[in-house]
């Protein structure tokens, strides 16, 4: 007879355990952030995502079937919310994303990008086979998909916007659409880019062209790519020790705790600090597609696969952003970045996936790499 009660042997203890070295790891490194401080960043971030992970365990408990009930309602109540975000949103650093309700500021755009990948994965879970090659399979996921696209591009938020749409369309492209319609997509886009480009605020082409030639205003709005490569490239391959990092303690490097802070953290631990961070959610992700590949449903296959890559465009489109392979799109690196928006989104999306698994698989050892 076990002395651990069943309830508590059932945990996936091995996904906690690796989220929780992510989020200590993110804890040290605000921590020396702050000049050696728990205060006022590494503190809060840690009650976060103690609170966040016993979210995770209740969603976790939560059936299947119910997740997909409300993913139609969820989402409507979203795009509602998104509307009122224009009507009466409270605008903060010149852009208009949050609802105040008194003890809080709400963010809406942070729960539509899991929202998204319920609402499509939804669609197509009844969508009747015959239909997946036929018109009526495309139209209404773009629609689904386009409307909170549209409203968060015009807060304005490209990086929420983009996240959005990533996860919709990768869900798309999981329910088997034909191939040759996101190849001509791509394309499409691919031409559009300059016309687009001119639709862009002022602020978000500087952000394009300083991303193509960041040395062009390296005083100016090439200012943080500048120092981000400057803190990651003097870390070299050990780093310069917990606590001894400049850029970032001298204030050469611009949000250092939030968007930026992998080169806040490769400069104290170097090359190897980041290839182990790396290496902490490649786990974490391998986990979350093994939960879709063994999932027999195809709602619970599509969302885990979508919940996934959501996870992961976190994770790579903040690391290229910070070396200077991709525009600053103001995404955060997920347990790292100081904030609770991210940390609530990928928590989220962290417990419907072990509700996924929980459901597939009721063997105590569920929460399992393999």
């Amino acid at each position: 007879m076990s002395l651990v009660p069943q309830a508590i042997a059932r945990q996936p203890w091995r996904v906690f355990l690796l989220l929780f070295a992510i989020a200590a790891f993110g804890t040290i490194v605000l921590y020396s952030a702050a000049g050696g401080s728990m205060r006022p960043w590494a503190f809060n971030q840690l009650s976060r995502f103690i609170i966040f992970c016993g979210m995770a365990i209740m969603l976790s408990r939560i059936r299947v079937e119910t997740f997909a009930r409300y993913a139609f309602p969820s989402y409507g109540g979203l795009v509602v919310a998104l509307v009122l975000v224009e009507l009466i949103g409270g605008v903060r650093g010149g852009s208009q994303r949050w609802i105040n309700l008194g003890f809080m500021q709400l963010q809406p755009s942070e729960f539509m990008k899991p929202v998204i990948v319920l609402a499509v994965a939804s669609f197509y879970a009844r969508l009747p086979v015959g239909e997946i090659r036929k018109w009526n399979a495309i139209w209404p996921a773009l629609v689904l998909i386009g409307v909170p696209w549209a409203l968060v591009l015009v807060q304005p938020d490209l990086g929420t916007a983009t996240m959005i749409a990533l996860g919709g369309v990768t869900v798309m492209f999981l329910a088997g659409l034909p191939l040759r319609l996101f190849i001509g997509t791509g394309l499409t886009i691919a031409a559009a880019i300059p016309i687009a480009f001119s639709f862009l605020h002022d602020y978000q082409q500087k952000r394009v062209l300083i991303f193509l030639d960041p040395e062009s205003d390296p005083l100016g709005a090439g200012y943080h790519i500048s120092q981000s490569k400057i803190a990651i490239g003097s870390g070299g391959l050990f780093g310069k020790g917990f606590l001894n990092g400049t850029q970032s303690h001298l204030d050469y490097l611009p949000e250092g705790h939030t968007d930026f802070v992998f080169a806040t953290m490769a400069e104290e631990w170097g090359l190897l600090g980041g290839c182990l961070l790396i290496l902490a959610f490649m786990l974490l992700l391998r986990w979350s597609i093994r939960v879709s590949m063994r999932t027999p449903d195809k709602f619970g296959r599509l969302v885990a696969a979508g919940l996934t890559t959501t996870i992961f465009f976190y994770v790579a489109i903040n690391m290229m952003m910070v070396m200077g392979l991709a525009p600053v799109v103001g995404i955060p690196l997920p347990f790292m970045s100081y904030g609770g928006s991210s940390m609530l989104t990928v928590m989220l999306c962290i417990g419907i996936i072990l509700a996924i698994d929980r459901s597939a698989n009721s063997r105590p050892s569920s929460g399992n790499w393999g």
